[in-house]
């Protein structure tokens, strides 16, 4: 831990940043003992979040998105040392872009959320919190409660849950936001973009079903 700062602290894992990791910064992501676990059934759910993790982030980025380069994977000690990739959470930059950059961001971001599930990556946390832009491309980042899926149910929970952020969070500017990224989404993923699309459309409605009862 010496050298080590702590980034983020969340509910399944620490975020901490070595300024000085074999000649570069590093980012590791450390997923902390569960004492209410037994301590072996522990060690191994850490172990495979940790591998699910590690490939998946491997993966989007054969698939074409730019993800942080994982440098080194601790299986003992649950941790991911990857690159610390030097951005601005898209969450903090929305409001101070132009209307174009806005839609060329997030026509981006779509593209790469379209190949993410056309590789049969779901994200499973598909927020504009998880989405830095370094060197003007979206980087995907925190993977750590994705899965290897093609349902289409489950693509269209992580639609769904970018919708639902746009409306919380960029209030301002959903429509926008939301058409630019269903352009990017649909070149993406190509076909199967539109049965997504509507699957989100009817998890929304079930959402609102529920809330009204």
């Amino acid at each position: 831990m010496e050298g080590l700062t702590l980034v983020a602290k969340g509910a399944e894992a620490d975020l901490l940043l070595d300024p000085d990791w074999n000649g570069v910064r590093a980012l590791l992501k450390r997923r902390g003992e569960k004492r209410y676990r037994h301590p072996e059934l522990d060690r191994e759910i850490r172990r495979v979040r940790t591998i699910q993790e590690a490939s998946m982030i491997h993966r989007a980025k054969g698939a074409g998105v730019p993800t942080p380069v994982v440098y080194q994977v601790d299986l003992d000690g649950a941790t991911i040392v990857m690159e610390y990739v030097d951005g601005e959470k898209v969450r903090d930059i929305v409001e101070g872009l132009t209307e174009e950059e806005r839609r060329v961001i997030f026509r981006a971001i779509g593209l790469m959320a379209g190949r993410l599930h056309g590789a049969g990556i779901i994200h499973g946390d598909l927020t504009t919190s998880n989405i830095i832009r370094a060197g003007g491309l979206p980087v995907f980042i925190d993977f750590g409660l994705g899965e290897m899926s093609t349902e289409t149910e489950k693509r269209g929970v992580d639609l769904n849950l970018m919708r639902r952020m746009l409306t919380s969070t960029h209030f301002r500017h959903t429509e926008e936001l939301f058409a630019a990224f269903k352009e990017g989404y649909r070149e993406g993923l190509g076909e199967e973009a539109e049965e997504a699309l509507e699957r989100m459309e009817e998890i929304s409605m079930r959402g609102r079903y529920v809330e009204r009862e």
